[in-house]
């Protein structure tokens, strides 16, 4: 996910479209966002190898919670937002996430499902509503809006964290091991699914 290349030579450029509103974002709006939530995230603790999770629908800050992993050397696992605050519970705490980001539309699961998460420290709220009993919860966009947009100073490339089905009722995560390396680098997956499905400079993905 991480576009430097996009950033330097077209900053203006959508890097993504939401269909559902037609909100636009470009590569560089990107880019600075992902940045001060990596920071964010720094701040509050989190060093590489750490991990989060999001817990959201698909949004116009997706994108960036998952591009912060990327720069910051932390995993992250995006859960399924149809999981019952049980489900969502096991996921967080078998994952040791520190922190949670989620949406107003996922808020109230989110916040049922925290309540036997004890190793979450922080819960970002996309546009909080306020009005939460968890001292734990902060307004994504006031929690990161005072971070630079520029990349933190120890950048390294991490991925996601992914929970299979299992087979003893409850998901397993698999936690790639990785190469120390900068978020500009591909790894080699990525080296093997660009060849694959021949990525290409001005694709539109769907």
């Amino acid at each position: 996910m991480y576009a430097g290349h996009y950033v330097e030579q077209h900053p203006d450029r959508a890097a993504f479209v939401m269909a559902s509103t037609g909100v636009v974002v470009t590569h560089a709006e990107l880019e600075a966002r992902a940045n001060r939530l990596a920071h964010a995230l720094r701040d509050h603790g989190l060093v590489a190898g750490d991990h989060y999770s999001i817990f959201m629908e698909n949004n116009d800050r997706y994108l960036e919670s998952c591009g912060a992993g990327e720069r910051a050397g932390l995993y992250y696992t995006c859960i399924n937002s149809y999981l019952t605050a049980e489900e969502v519970a096991y996921i967080v705490d078998n994952s040791d996430s520190q922190v949670l980001i989620t949406s107003p539309a996922k808020r109230e699961v989110a916040l049922a499902a925290a309540k036997d998460c004890p190793k979450l420290t922080r819960i970002l709220v996309v546009d909080e509503p306020g009005g939460a009993d968890d001292d734990r919860v902060r307004d994504f966009v006031e929690a990161t809006g005072g971070f630079p947009d520029t990349p933190i100073a120890d950048e390294q490339l991490d991925t996601p964290m992914l929970y299979s089905s299992g087979t003893t009722g409850r998901p397993k995560g698999i936690a790639r091991p990785l190469p120390v390396q900068p978020p500009g680098e591909m790894m080699p997956l990525f080296q093997f699914l660009t060849g694959l499905w021949h990525y290409r400079e001005d694709m539109i993905y769907l």
